[in-house]
């Protein structure tokens, strides 16, 4: 992580983009934990690097803390409404290099938070889904961690 996104990642953003590889698992779930853990004036999109096709057992792992993707299509950063944001957070290699290469030239702030792929689950629907609920998990821990503390770095390293 670059020393000044470092510095800056326990401030609270005002724009975020959340990426992965297909915007189907991982960043739309952390779009729908951000809008519920966030302030309401906070804007939060997901955009992936590539389209895929919407997981159900996300729409199961977020019911069941009350949440919900609502009509969330899989999408790419080209189909985004908005370019402007202050913080990329990326949760995959390929996501990351790609939100690099985009921002080259911006004065953006990319994080990585390496985050799971739970599609590589294997097993009963309930361990499959236990997957997913640890992405869920992580995700929620790391938005609390690091975009609800407003004390900067001092939370990272607690």
């Amino acid at each position: 992580m670059e020393p000044e996104a470092e510095r800056r990642e326990g401030i609270r953003p005002g724009a975020v983009l959340f990426m992965c590889g297909m915007n189907a698992i991982r960043s739309p779930m952390a779009e729908a934990l951000a809008r519920h853990l966030l302030p309401r004036n906070t804007y939060i999109r997901s955009a992936g690097v590539r389209a895929g096709e919407r997981d159900p057992f996300v729409d199961v792992v977020l019911d069941e803390i009350g949440l919900s993707l609502g009509r969330h299509h899989p999408h790419t950063l080209e189909e985004l409404e908005d370019d402007y944001f202050d913080l990329i957070i990326t949760l995959s290699p390929q996501a990351h290099h790609a939100a690099l290469e985009l921002t080259r030239s911006n004065a953006v702030d990319v994080v990585y938070w390496p985050t799971m792929d739970p599609t590589v689950a294997q097993g009963t629907r309930e361990q499959i889904l236990d997957s997913y609920r640890e992405v869920r998990d992580h995700l929620r821990d790391l938005i609390e961690s690091r975009l609800l503390n407003r004390n900067g770095i001092a939370a990272q390293s607690a």
